[in-house]
């Protein structure tokens, strides 16, 4: 866990990444936050990035992303400010089914093309899908390489260069993680009544080519917040917050927080 500190913050935003990546990859968005006068908090998720070499790709059980996230929670408490909380793709998920079975005291929720199924281009044939059930009891620890490439998740070239010879992407997951993945979507729809009842902002890549936008979307509209955004982003790829608009994403993103923080004030 790594914490950014801005002068006379007014809030902490703790951000979860996504599958295969890691916490180095958010320097701009962290710095955007920090500059704006957010506190920063954020880390690696279990298996990825530089929490271990040996485990890599690999759960055990998704439980293990909503306690680590519980960690980086607590920590932001100290700070004794509103919480933010952020989510991006499996980040966004484990961010969902962290509040579903934690109910973290927060003051919004930002879900960033959230993994709540997955895209047609990345959805494994049915042959596939049914041995890595029989290899799930197996060999769980088995790696299969998960068919992602930079130029999937952005249309940012320099983005997309970095990714290219970034040691730390994961390329190969395990047959448990990927069972773990789809367990964890299923679980956010059947415990949608779980979630707490706090503001959430969903925004979504219009042209995403990782997750499944239209589940996305059928989520949100189950969802009984009382106070509940949904913004696509007409021709933006998955990672919204590295796409050339960025700064779009980030600023609209930014309104929603302070419109809740100015809500708190009141």
């Amino acid at each position: 866990m790594w914490k950014w500190e801005a002068e006379e913050a007014k809030a902490v935003v703790v951000i979860v990444h996504g599958a295969a990546e890691h916490h180095g990859r958010y320097k701009w968005l962290i710095e955007m936050w920090r500059g704006d006068g957010y506190h920063v908090i954020m880390g690696d998720l279990p298996g990825q990035g530089t929490t271990s070499r040996r485990d890599r790709g690999h759960i055990d059980k998704f439980d293990v992303y909503i306690e680590t996230v519980e960690e980086w929670y607590k920590e932001a408490l100290s700070y004794q400010l509103p919480i933010i909380l952020i989510g991006h793709s499996m980040g966004g998920l484990t961010a969902i089914r962290t509040m579903q079975e934690k109910h973290l005291q927060i003051k919004c929720m930002i879900l960033s093309s959230p993994c709540l199924g997955i895209s047609e281009q990345t959805t494994p044939s049915l042959f596939l899908d049914m041995a890595s059930r029989v290899m799930n009891k197996v060999v769980p620890s088995f790696r299969i390489n998960t068919g992602l490439t930079p130029s999937m998740a952005t249309r940012n070239k320099e983005v997309i260069e970095l990714d290219s010879n970034d040691s730390l992407y994961v390329t190969k997951v395990s047959v448990r993680w990927f069972r773990e993945l789809i367990h964890g979507t299923e679980m956010a729809f059947f415990n949608i009544s779980k979630l707490p009842d706090v503001p959430i902002l969903m925004m979504q890549g219009g042209d995403d080519q990782i997750v499944d936008k239209h589940k996305g979307k059928e989520w949100f509209d189950l969802l009984g917040a009382t106070d509940k955004t949904y913004k696509e982003w007409h021709g933006l790829y998955h990672e919204i917050f590295n796409e050339p608009e960025r700064e779009q994403v980030f600023e609209y993103a930014k309104r929603f927080v302070e419109t809740q923080l100015s809500i708190n004030v009141q």
